[in-house]
């Protein structure tokens, strides 16, 4: 493994050691694009949809780092916010924005940013450490989202219907995603060498 490659606190600055701002804006739209195809990926539920987004904020989160992660996902509501047919459900725009996901919308920011911060700390590199940084990624977004959602219908129902129906995914979503970053960073190292 070469000295760039170990101490790149991120594996976008790893791919990219050298990037400048055009190359960070593609990065930001980049993402931007995945978590809105990613948001179309999903099974209906109400009054959340079940989708992949979690798991590309989190591997965005990972594989960004935090500034970069969270730039995404504020690019990602602005588009939202404009009426680009962004999110999972067919409307967009404020109303959208206010209605029962917002909450977890307002969690991919601050989950991203976690995340984020998490692998700049090197938790991207681990099996264990990645997971528990999913995880915990994960948690955070369903606390924004419950807290939001049990204001609509109250907290008992808001974690019936906001949590408890996505638990089995979420671990699956934390494993793909660990399982994603750890195999991303061995193709670099072993590129690397």
């Amino acid at each position: 493994m070469t000295l760039a490659v170990a101490k790149s606190p991120s594996l976008l600055s790893a791919v990219l050691p050298s990037s400048g701002v055009a190359a960070k804006v593609g990065a930001v739209v980049l993402g931007s694009l995945l978590l809105a195809a990613s948001a179309k990926v999903q099974v209906p539920f109400w009054p959340v949809p079940m989708t992949m987004q979690t798991f590309v904020v989190l591997v965005l989160g990972m594989a960004y780092g935090s500034r970069l992660a969270v730039a995404s996902v504020l690019t990602y509501l602005a588009q939202g916010l404009a009426g680009l047919p962004v999110f999972a459900g067919a409307m967009a725009g404020p109303a959208y924005m206010m209605g029962p996901t917002a909450g977890y919308l307002v969690g991919f920011a601050v989950a991203a940013g976690m995340i984020g911060l998490l692998a700049e700390r090197g938790w991207d590199r681990s099996p264990l450490k990645a997971f528990a940084a999913m995880s915990a990624g994960h948690a955070l977004i369903f606390v924004f989202g419950v807290a939001w959602l049990s204001t609509l219908m109250g907290l008992e129902k808001a974690v019936a219907v906001g949590v408890t129906p996505f638990i089995a995914a979420t671990v699956l979503k934390s494993a793909l995603g660990m399982a994603v970053m750890v195999a991303a960073w061995s193709a670099l190292r072993r590129r690397s060498a």
